[in-house]
Formats: C-alpha cells, structure tokens, sequence
C-alpha cells in the first residue's frame, strides 16, 4: 500500500468517525473510523521511514582525470589526428 491508499484510509476514517450518523447492528462505526484512521497514519509513518532510506545521500564519483604525459603528440601539435 502506498501513501496514497494511506491517505485514503484516514480519510475514510475521518468519514466515518466524525461525518456520519448511521447505526449499524452490532458495528461502532466509530470505532471502525479510528481503526482506519490508525492504521493508516501507520502506514504513513512506515512509507516515510521507507522513503527516508532510499533517499541516502551517496558521495560523488571522484572524476579522474587522465595523465598528461601519456599524450600523443604530432608534430604540428595535434593530439587526436585531425587537422593533419
């Protein structure tokens, strides 16, 4: 489940709980509402965590460069043999 059914689940918690008026025998829709809402701030909290992870930050590749004395040089001063 990602954070968008999570975000659903809370909502419909917060439906349930607080926007409604039904009563259902033997179902408390209220406390139907704070289960959903519970898990899904669960889920909220898990997914972040998840996401907090895969977020890490990796140091950058160092650039080598290469070295100039092994370079090829051409009499006129060309190195990849254009302009010859």
């Amino acid at each position: 489940m990602g954070l968008g059914g999570c975000i659903i689940l809370i909502a419909v918690g917060a439906i349930l709980t607080f926007a409604t008026d039904w009563h259902m025998h033997g179902v408390n829709l209220t406390v139907v509402g704070l289960i959903l809402m519970a898990v899904g701030l669960i889920g909220v909290a898990t997914f972040s965590g998840i996401a907090r992870r895969r977020r890490v930050v990796m140091p950058p590749t160092p650039v080598v460069e290469e070295d100039p004395h092994h370079h090829r040089h051409s009499v006129d001063g060309y190195s990849d043999g254009y302009g010859i």
